[in-house]
Formats: structure tokens, sequence, C-alpha cells
């Protein structure tokens, strides 16, 4: 046991969950944020228990060789953002492809599956096209950028590396806007002001921007002189929205939206459909990631003209109409109401009539749908951290399809789930790891599932 306040010389060997740097001192674990792979470093200890300590860096002795430049102002050293921006990308990636090895190992116990390298960016920078930046006055002096690590005090950014560059601009033009019209300021702790957060969602491929501002309340001053500067200043500004949130809580966005300029939507593409994006929609983050993600299931699901596809956990689409490109039907089932509105909105857009929407839980709406004779020869999943619902896996093997591609964001309840099935006769015979989240430790999976006759 080592002892508080103390220093002591350590070799960090891993990286554990959140980024944060696993080090050995003489056999004993010690968790030290900043730490990466090879560093040796002298850490303060402020927290000893029997089988682990955490501490904090007070020296690096020797560099990690994998230690590179951050890419991003050293203020934000504390944003809890990019956990892992100082390693090397291409470690990055191997760090996650051994991640997804790991617990499919472990967890799954399952052997013969061949997982692949996982597929990076060739530019891992500006690549989220939707950003949240809380807002807060400290002396007087409102400040917009990140919450720092374990906290909510603000570290205030001029520009953010893994957001699009349109968000500088706009974020300049938001803190003027406040200055010049005395706009108030929300403070978390007595639930008073207005200005909670700045939210921000841009088209990759059409360029049309989105400035959503989060009100405790519904009134903010000079709301058209704003919008009339974003549309001068902004290239591609499209549509300005007030959301209001009056409850107190850390979830950002409420469910009313008042549209003051625009109608309230931007459009986006993934390869060659259509999406319609309104404040609440969900639309995933880094779409240039995202068609390699839906591409890879694709390729897994080897559609026929003539299949029929469950896509369960659906959210607004996406997958769905990927599937409904090339399959004869495609069923899409998903819990939150409003997604399931986006998905139909989006199979009009783009002309396809062969996708039928279900609101419900997944495990009750499944096997109601099973029930009444509703068949696929295809499934694809794309569930919560939490993984895929028991009943849902059993109605999975009790319907028999010939192929199941599993869409997963947590690699553990991945190779649960994958076991789960393996011993109900469908063979996972390879992974696809993704990287949609750079300098983060998240990693996105697809697995593909064939049943064993």
């Amino acid at each position: 046991m080592l002892s508080k306040n103390k220093e002591y010389v350590v070799d960090i060997v891993d990286i554990g969950q959140g980024g944060v740097g696993i080090g050995k001192y003489d056999g004993f674990t010690v968790f030290v944020d900043g730490g990466l792979i090879k560093d040796k470093v002298k850490v303060r200890i402020n927290k000893s228990k029997k089988n682990y300590a955490v501490g904090d860096i007070v020296e690096i002795i020797e560099e990690s060789p994998f230690r590179v430049k951050r890419k991003c102002s050293d203020n934000l050293k504390d944003c809890g953002g990019c956990q892992i921006q100082e390693l090397d990308y291409q470690k990055q990636l191997d760090i996650k492809t051994n991640e997804v090895k790991q617990v499919i190992s472990r967890i799954g116990k399952l052997e013969n599956v061949v997982i692949h390298d996982t597929l990076g960016m060739e530019e891992p920078v500006r690549y989220r096209n939707k950003a949240q930046f809380p807002i807060q006055k400290v002396n007087n002096n409102p400040l917009i950028g990140f919450y720092k690590k374990k906290s909510h005090d603000i570290i205030p950014t001029d520009k953010c590396i893994i957001q699009h560059e349109i968000n500088d601009k706009i974020m300049k033009i938001i803190k003027t806007y406040i200055n010049a019209y005395k706009v108030s300021v929300y403070d978390e702790k007595s639930h008073t002001g207005v200005l909670r957060h700045l939210v921000t969602k841009v088209g990759f491929t059409t360029n049309e921007v989105m400035v959503v501002l989060v009100a405790n309340g519904k009134k903010l001053p000079y709301l058209k002189e704003l919008a009339s500067v974003l549309e001068e200043n902004v290239p591609g500004f499209k549509t300005l929205v007030v959301n209001v949130n009056r409850e107190k809580t850390n979830v950002i966005l409420g469910r009313e939206n008042i549209v003051v300029y625009g109608n309230g939507k931007i459009n986006d593409y993934i390869g060659e459909l259509v999406f319609e994006i309104s404040p609440l929609s969900f639309f995933q983050v880094n779409p240039i990631q995202t068609e390699v993600l839906y591409n890879k299931a694709l390729e897994y699901a080897d559609l026929k003209e003539d299949d029929t596809v469950f896509d369960i956990y659906c959210g607004i689409g996406t997958i769905s109409l990927f599937l409904a490109q090339k399959a004869k039907k495609v069923y899409g089932i998903e819990i939150v109401e409003d997604a399931i509105k986006d998905a139909k909105i989006n199979a009009n857009l783009n002309n396809l009539d062969n996708v039928e929407f279900y609101v419900g839980k997944a495990e009750e709406v499944v096997p109601k749908m099973y029930k009444e004779g509703k068949r696929a020869n295809v499934v694809v999943v794309d569930p919560p951290r939490k993984g895929c619902d028991e009943k849902v896996l059993d109605t999975i093997v009790s319907m028999k399809p010939d192929r199941v591609v599993y869409v997963s964001c947590n690699p553990s309840t991945l190779a649960r789930d994958l076991a789960y099935l393996d011993e109900r006769g469908y063979k996972c015979s390879e992974i696809q790891p993704v990287d949609m989240f750079p300098h983060t430790m998240h990693v996105e999976s697809v697995a593909k599932l064939e049943r064993i006759k």
C-alpha cells in the first residue's frame, strides 16, 4: 500500500477506461490521469487503497515514444473531451483493436473470430457535426467552452480541434451578442438567469448550419439582430432556434423549440441518402466514419433483393434506409417516438416505401411481431451501451434468420451477447472495429454472425 501525498516513480503499462494511465510501482497498480503507455512518471498519490492507488503526474521522467504534441491549446488540457489526444493516432487505433480482442476472448470466450484492425480516419480532426457548449458568467465575464473533468466549471475556448471549424466563428458571435445586449446567463446553482448552452449542428455534405440557444425560459433579447449577424458572417447558416429547458437537470435540451429564423431544420447526407435534422434529432456525430460503419454493416448483411430485414434499435432509421436500398422489406423498431417520426420523414425524403417503423420497447415489440407472423431472414441490431435485451436475442434465435449483423458501441456487452447467440447456433466469424471518436477511448464495432445449419 502506497502512502497518500508521497511521490513515487511509476511505469505506465496500459490505458484504462476514460483514458486513465495504468501504472505499476513494484507490481502495485497506480491509476495516473494523463499517463501514456511507456511513460515513466513521478506521481503524487492522492488516494491510496489496499489494492490500488490514484495519483497525479508531478514530472515526466521518460516520455513515451507514443507521446505526441497536443493539437489544441494547453488551457484545454483538463477538458473532459479528448482523453488520449497526446497519444499517437496509430497507437490509439491499436489500443481499440486490442480492447475488442480482449473482451471477445475474456467475456465472450469465443475463438476463431477474425478481429480486423480498427478503421481510423485519414484526418482525425474537426470530425464532429454537433457541438454543445455550456455558458457561464465568471466575474461578470461570459465564458463559452467545455466542462473541466469531473466538474461543472467551464474551461473557456475559442476553438476545438474535433468540432467543425464553423463553431470558432459562431462562438465569437455569441460572446459578442451576450456582451452587447447584456444577455442574462444561467446559473445552475441558483437556477436563475436565462442562456444555458450553445448547440450547433452542421451538415458536412450540404454545409447547412443550425444554431440553437438553450434557455431557461422563452425570451432572449434581440434575436432577429443575432440572426442577421449569423446570416452575414456564417457561411451556410440556415436556422436559429431557441430551445426551452427550465428543468434543474444535466440534460442539455428541453422538449420545446421556438424557431427564430429559417424552418428549424437542416439536411445532410450519408452516402446517397438525405436526412432531415432538427434540434432534437439524433444523428451520428461523425458523418465520415458513419458511412464507413454502415457500409460494413451492409456488406455483412449480404442482402439479396428478396430479403426481409428487422432493424432493431433503429433510431431515426439511418441503417434501415441503407438496408432498404438493397432489401425487399425492412422493419425498424425503436423505443423513442420522436426518432420514429424522424425515421418516417427520412424514408419519404428518400422515396423508400419498403420500410415500416414500429415504436416501443424492442423486448416487447419484436416478440409481438414474431407472434403476428412477421419474419426476417436478416436481422440488424444496434443497441444502446447496455446491449440487447435477452427477450430480443431469444426472439432472433426463434425466428432463425440466416444472418445477424450486430452494431455495437460497447465491446463488453457485444462480447456477452455474441456468447449468448453462439450457444444458440449463431457463429460470429468476424468483427470490424471502427473509430468513430478519435482521441477518446470509445470504439464502435460491427460483428457478422451466421446461423449454423
